[in-house]
């Protein structure tokens, strides 16, 4: 990455880009579940709760990552560039913020995001299945770094 990548607080203006951007990385990599699933009013009700922080370059958002504070639970990371370092730029700073460990879910069939997790020091502790739910998940945690 050429340095020009900012990492910032999500701006108001920004939120239907964000929510474009969220559901696109979906519907293109959780290809286990029907892409019609993935909403834009999902991220958008969920960012009333949360922290949205941005990976922006030249103008353009690359990335988002959502935090619940009050859990330092780690919500949404999706970035539409991939193998760039933006993911990672986007986990660094949410975890230079946090005032304790991280915590996040991640479905059971998205091994790719798994092995990122694994990389930047996060450990399975739990495994489940939301009621009505047909995929399971397992809760990863970071210790603060």
């Amino acid at each position: 990455m050429a340095g020009g990548l900012e990492i910032r607080r999500m701006r108001a203006e920004e939120l239907a880009a964000c929510a474009d951007l969220y559901v696109r990385v979906l519907r293109e990599t959780f290809t286990w579940q029907p892409p019609e699933r993935h909403r834009p009013e999902d991220f958008i009700r969920a960012a009333q709760d949360e922290e949205v922080y941005v990976a922006v370059e030249d103008g353009q958002i690359l990335g988002l990552v959502a935090i619940y504070r009050p859990q330092n639970f780690l919500h949404s990371l999706y970035v539409d560039v991939r193998g760039r370092g933006v993911g990672k730029a986007l986990l660094d700073h949410v975890g230079a913020l946090a005032d304790r460990p991280l915590s996040l879910k991640v479905q059971a069939p998205n091994h790719k995001a798994q092995r990122f997790y694994a990389r930047e020091g996060f450990a399975c502790v739990e495994r489940g299945r939301d009621p009505g739910s047909d995929v399971a998940w397992l809760r990863l945690v970071r210790p603060k770094r």
